[in-house]
Order: structure tokens, then sequence, then C-alpha cells
């Protein structure tokens, strides 16, 4: 391990190996550690069922009824979205016109604009143009355009609109749902990217203890376990690795059950996301429900699992989900757990170390990307080109 590194990568959650990929994809050396003996960090997925009644520290096993525990891979932290809408029949025609209105929109040709400046004319003066309802707004702006507030609403069009674009564009490419979730949980997702580290020359270490982060004149050097010192110029790592570099700014509570049905009104389905908005609850952070089953090889046959999430905002948290709870009774067994929300304190620039913030309760991926992309801009001085990475991808793999 004594060697020179042009990145060293501390932790295996969804970002970390994201970057890794990327940084080896773009030619750099990479080293990257876990002091677990696992993929996935604070994202990865349990199995089998009775590793999770460890990790929450319920007595006993799991009942037989839940089947061989083997069948299960529980991931803590699930990252997709579907949703489904319900509106009156003059709704939908208003809502239509709205989205034909979207899906010829482009900020490019002011002949698409009809009207709107989409850089002055606000989100909430275009739902009134198409006298949309409240509910109709609360969907669209939390369910297809993914923001977690309302502050959207009165800062400029072009963004929401080409969010909702996205999904649409997302929907008809794959007709049921614009959202992707990986057989046997989020966990394969980052060994995938971990792979391609691997297939470009990165090194990974799993089990691998960080005795310390050697900093010197304010910049990282090297990283030291068991031992030994390896080198390196730029440092990727997870807020667990520099407790005094991050800062606590919120809570998230998630709680995952258990249910031996799908979830009512859904038509039976086995998957579903129910986002539910911030002003229909009181409260200031959407509350998210993301099931799956089965068929998506996490639970035994004719199981399901639910997750609840919502940023935390008063003393009692367990409280503030109960709306979402009460959408999935009965429940079997529940797991709940309240973790920080950690961010660093600053960007990196001056000591090259560069550190992914823990993930929101949101259950899609939009702002990890979001955190992907501005680490990545941090550590090379230039936007992520995702074309620029296909190509590359190509010169090993030959054409898609």
């Amino acid at each position: 391990m004594n060697e020179e590194y042009d990145v060293i990568v501390l932790g295996t959650g969804l970002t970390e190996c994201i970057l890794s990929g990327i940084m080896s994809v773009n030619g750099k050396k990479v080293l990257h550690m876990d002091r677990n003996p696992y993929y996935g960090g604070e994202s990865a997925s349990i199995t089998p069922l009775e590793d999770l009644y460890k990790r929450f520290k319920i007595p006993g096993a799991p009942p037989a009824s839940m089947g061989r525990g083997r069948d299960w891979n529980v991931d803590l932290i699930p990252k997709f979205l579907m949703a489904n809408g319900l509106m009156g029949l003059f709704e939908k025609r208003r809502f239509r016109k709205f989205l034909v209105y979207v899906a010829n929109f482009d900020e490019k040709d002011p002949r698409t604009f009809e009207g709107i400046d989409p850089k002055k004319t606000a989100m909430r003066e275009v739902y009134k143009k198409f006298d949309l309802g409240q509910d109709v707004i609360d969907f669209t702006g939390h369910a297809l355009a993914l923001y977690r507030t309302d502050d959207y609403l009165d800062q400029p069009c072009c963004e929401t609109i080409n969010r909702i674009k996205l999904y649409s564009e997302s929907l008809a490419r794959y007709g049921k749902s614009p959202y992707l979730y990986p057989l046997y949980g989020l966990g394969e997702l980052p060994q995938g990217f971990a792979r391609l580290s691997a297939i470009y020359g990165g090194t990974y270490m799993l089990n691998k203890p960080i005795e310390e982060i050697i900093v010197q004149n304010g910049k990282v050097i090297g990283v030291k376990s068991e031992g030994e010192v390896a080198r390196c110029k730029q440092l990727i790592c997870d807020p667990s690795y520099v407790k005094d570099r991050v800062e606590k700014v919120g809570q998230v509570i998630r709680v995952i059950c258990i249910l031996s049905h799908p979830i009512k009104n859904t038509n039976d389905a086995n998957s579903c996301q129910i986002i539910i908005p911030q002003n229909q609850v009181n409260r200031k952070s959407d509350i998210y429900v993301c099931m799956i089953s089965s068929a998506h090889n996490v639970a035994a046959q004719g199981k399901y699992i639910a997750i609840v999430s919502t940023t935390v905002e008063t003393k009692e948290p367990e409280k503030e989900i109960r709306p979402a709870l009460e959408l999935l009774e009965p429940i079997e067994q529940k797991f709940v757990s309240i973790s920080d929300l950690l961010v660093p304190k600053d960007l990196g620039t001056e000591s090259q170390i560069f550190i992914s913030r823990t993930y929101d309760a949101t259950t899609h991926f939009e702002t990890t990307c979001d955190d992907i992309k501005n680490i990545y801009k941090r550590m090379t001085g230039s936007e992520f080109d995702f074309e620029e990475m296909k190509r590359k991808k190509n010169d090993i793999y030959g054409e898609d």
C-alpha cells in the first residue's frame, strides 16, 4: 500500500463509488478503501433479514412467516420514485394542456414560449395561466419536478419546466414508470461502479481500518492504515471519516416497514411511491413513502417493504410520519432510525479533501446527483461531461 495515488476514496456509499469510477475512467490512479467489509456504506442493502433485526436491536429472530432470511435485501436508504396523481375530468384537461406546453417547450425557441418569459416569469404564474388547482400544483412540483419545498414557485419557471420535461421524456421511454430500481436492491449500484473503477485500474480494499488522514500545511498528503501510508493528491470521503470537518444541519427519520400486502389504493402495485406534500400536512418538508417487493428480489414471496422518510422538524419525529404510517397498516414489523444530516464545512479546494453530504429524506437520486456533480467540479475545475464519460467507456466496451 506504500504507493502514491492521484485520488484516495474512503467509504463505499453510492456517491463515493460513482466518483471513484469517474476518476478512474478519467485516467486517475485511484485507491478506494472502506472500514466495512461490504459495499454501500449508510446506503447498503442488508441481507439476510436476521442481520436487519440485529442492526436495529430487535429481540429474537424473524418469524417463520417472513420466509427465508436470504430472500431479503433491505435498502437502508432507497432511492427511486414512481408517482400517481388523482384529479377530476376538467382538471385532467387543463393538466393535459399544461403537459403539451411543457413537451413543446424549447428554451432556445421563443416561438414555444406562448407569452411566458422563462427567465423572468415565476412558476406560480405559469400554473395560474393554465388554471391548475392546488392539488395538481403540489403533485407537479413535488412528484414530477422533485422539489422538496415550495420555494420554486416564485423562481423563474425555466428550470421547473425542464424538470417536468425530463420526467415526461423518461416516462415515454419506459412506459409505466420513468424510474428504475435495481434487482436485489441498491447495494448493486455501488458494486457496479466499483467494477467500472477496477476495469480502469482502480484498487479496492474492503474491511480496511483507517487510522489517520495525514495533512501537511493544510493539504492532504495521504492516508494511514494498519501502519502503512498511501500518499495521494486528493481525497474523497463520506462524513463519517472526517467528523471534525462536517457540521450537522438537521436530521432525517426513516422507518422500514415489512408488510404482507401492497399499499391500499395502488391497484395492488408491486412497487410505488407516495409523496405527501408538506403543505397538506402542515409541515415544511414532504413525507416520502417508497414501496418495493419480491418483484425486485428484495423480499420473500408475498411480502413488501415500505420505507417512510422525512426531515425531522420537531422533538417527536415519529409523530411527524403518522400520516404515512397510517397508509401502510397493518404493519408486521417496523425498524426506526434517526440520522444526522451532515455537510462539509468548506469546499475542500484548499485541503483537497472533498466530503460528500449524507443522504437526505428524498427517495430519488436528484440531490445525490447534484452532490456528485458538485464534488467533481470542485476537484477538477470543470463541469461533469456525461457524453465524454460514455465515449471513454465505449473505448473499452464498444458502442451500446
